[in-house]
């Protein structure tokens, strides 16, 4: 064949690049990847994010657009975050299996339909993103903060009051602290009935 090197090792600059940038990529996710387990690491990371991002504004008094971008970002993620994978109302609609109404419905765990560490990792990108764009003044529009303050609090109270009416209609907690145990009871009633008998 003409035009291919003799030799395997022709290196040309965009192969090595590919190659630097798939091996980046590869301990990123490696590193992201072993951060799983630890979601008290990761949230306090977050926060000092997140802090540092609120001192550059704060200091800088600038850059409201971007904290407003920011702020509807987080609200849509937020929503995401408390929302079942499957929307019940929907469901309704197909006929399929639906998230249990009454207590003798057989119990099905609630699944998010943005995981946890995906909720992390947006957020965490989001105010990163946000804290590299203060340090270009195309960002910085003059506007008056307290009207967006304003608006992102009322808009936020509609958006909560929507979710928790619709996680009352259909009877779902987005949150869990762990498995029920129920053998702390057992085994206090055990006891009482043995002392009892003796």
């Amino acid at each position: 064949m003409e035009g291919a090197p003799a030799g395997g090792d022709d290196v040309t600059p965009a192969t090595a690049i590919s190659r630097w940038s798939f091996r980046v990529s590869q301990r990123y996710q490696h590193l992201l990847d072993k951060s799983t387990p630890h979601m008290l690491n990761r949230w306090i990371a977050f926060l000092f994010v997140a802090s540092v991002y609120v001192l550059r504004v704060y200091l800088i008094q600038g850059f409201y657009i971007v904290s407003y971008g920011l702020g509807i970002y987080i609200l849509n993620l937020l929503i995401g975050f408390l929302s079942p994978q499957v929307d019940p109302e929907i469901q309704n609609l197909s006929e399929g299996p639906s998230l249990p109404t009454r207590g003798s419905d057989e119990f099905r765990p609630f699944v998010r339909r943005l995981p946890e560490f995906k909720f992390w990792y947006s957020i965490t990108k989001a105010f990163c993103i946000a804290f590299v764009m203060t340090f270009f003044s195309a960002f910085d529009v003059p506007v008056f903060w307290p009207i967006l303050l304003f608006y992102w609090l009322s808009l936020f109270i509609l958006t909560m009051r929507r979710q928790i009416t619709h996680m009352i209609k259909y009877k779902y907690v987005p949150f869990s602290l762990g498995k029920q145990r129920y053998d702390q009871k057992r085994t206090s009633s055990t006891e009482s009935s043995s002392l009892s008998t003796d």
